[in-house]
């Protein structure tokens, strides 16, 4: 090692779904497969790229308007970011500063484990019991902070609203963060939980339910004092995180509240479809709430499903290793997309002759 790497910065980065750049039927990522609602596309068609040229507006105040409409709160109870991902990682940086270990979940993103080693803030992974849900017990202890999906992440399991609340409510010492990326896929908010519990921050996204993974904008919903120390550390390292494209688009789609909640309940229904079919075929899982379902099967290897998938240019997420290591997460495509996975997954069973069960 060279003498200047001693002060270098060392984290094992996290790892990203990987983004194929030829066609293929694409279920690894949980991206939406329907297209952003009609006014994005007139908002871009429509930008005045002249404007270009000048800085965004640093509060985003369009969109964090728009959002504090749609969520019947007030603008200064809403901050955005770069996708989620950005939003957490500012929440991060931000309100885990106690030399007491932050607690989530041991089977969850592994961004979280990254984040922390990169803050430096100790940690503890609480195991998820033998289906794969939150213990909420092991949240009552000690500890400098909370945080964890619902729905989770790959597990797709929902906890119900008075479970997050019993956490909340035993952890109002420190902040406590639920991160709901895939919440509009027929589950509940934590939303109105803000009002009553000024430590408690809600996350989400434009990602995967208004179909805008490649816009990259996510928002945290919380009291005005929390929103306020959050714009105070994003203000102290990039003042123009949203730029002019992300607002108008994020405004357009916020907008069409109709065309939402059509590609929602498109999903939902093909969701719903999809577990019927793979139980037919000898899968089992846990009933998942999001846009993917955790899935895996009583004689057939995952990896080896997995290639078998890949082979035929159909991209699904496999995690090796652990208590997960036998499953695939498998996100919810158009119903042709899932058809075709289906009937793949079929033949590829009857002819490793796995199918009997």
């Amino acid at each position: 090692m060279k003498a200047f790497e001693k002060n270098i910065r060392k984290v094992e980065p996290y790892v990203p779904g990987e983004q194929p750049q030829r066609k293929v039927i694409k279920l690894n990522t949980n991206e939406n497969p329907y297209a952003p609602a009609p006014g994005v596309t007139k908002a871009l068609e429509e930008m005045d790229t002249d404007r270009l040229r000048l800085y965004p507006d640093p509060t985003a105040a369009p969109l964090v308007n728009a959002l504090a409409d749609f969520y019947h709160v007030n603008p200064d109870q809403v901050f955005v970011g770069v996708g989620s991902d950005d939003v957490l990682s500012m929440c991060f940086l931000t309100f885990f500063n106690s030399e007491k270990p932050v607690f989530f979940p041991d089977i969850t993103y592994s961004f979280y484990k990254v984040w922390a080693d990169l803050y430096r803030i100790p940690y503890e992974c609480q195991k998820l019991d033998e289906n794969f849900k939150i213990v909420k017990e092991d949240y009552y202890k000690e500890n400098g902070g909370v945080i964890f999906p619902n729905p989770n992440a790959p597990t797709g399991l929902y906890e119900d609203l008075a479970d997050v609340e019993d956490i909340i409510a035993h952890n109002q010492d420190v902040i406590v963060i639920v991160d709901e990326a895939y919440v509009d896929f027929g589950t509940q908010s934590a939303l109105p939980l803000i009002e009553k519990y000024e430590n408690l921050l809600v996350v989400q996204t434009f990602s995967k339910s208004r179909s805008m993974a490649g816009m990259r904008i996510g928002f945290a919903l919380a009291c005005p004092k929390l929103i306020k120390y959050l714009n105070d550390v994003k203000y102290s390292f990039n003042s123009y995180t949203m730029n002019r494209t992300s607002i108008a688009a994020g405004v357009a789609a916020i907008e069409d509240q109709e065309y939402f909640l059509e590609t929602c309940g498109k999903i939902i229904e093909t969701r719903e479809w999809t577990k019927k079919e793979l139980r037919k075929l000898g899968f089992y899982f846990e009933e998942s709430k999001a846009n993917f379902i955790f899935a895996a099967h009583k004689n057939c290897p995952a990896e080896k499903l997995f290639q078998a998938l890949r082979a035929q240019h159909i991209y699904v997420r496999y995690f090796p290793g652990g208590r997960t290591g036998n499953h695939l997460r498998i996100t919810i495509g158009t119903r042709n997309e899932m058809e075709v996975f289906i009937n793949f997954v079929g033949e590829y069973l009857k002819k490793e002759n796995l199918w009997k069960f």
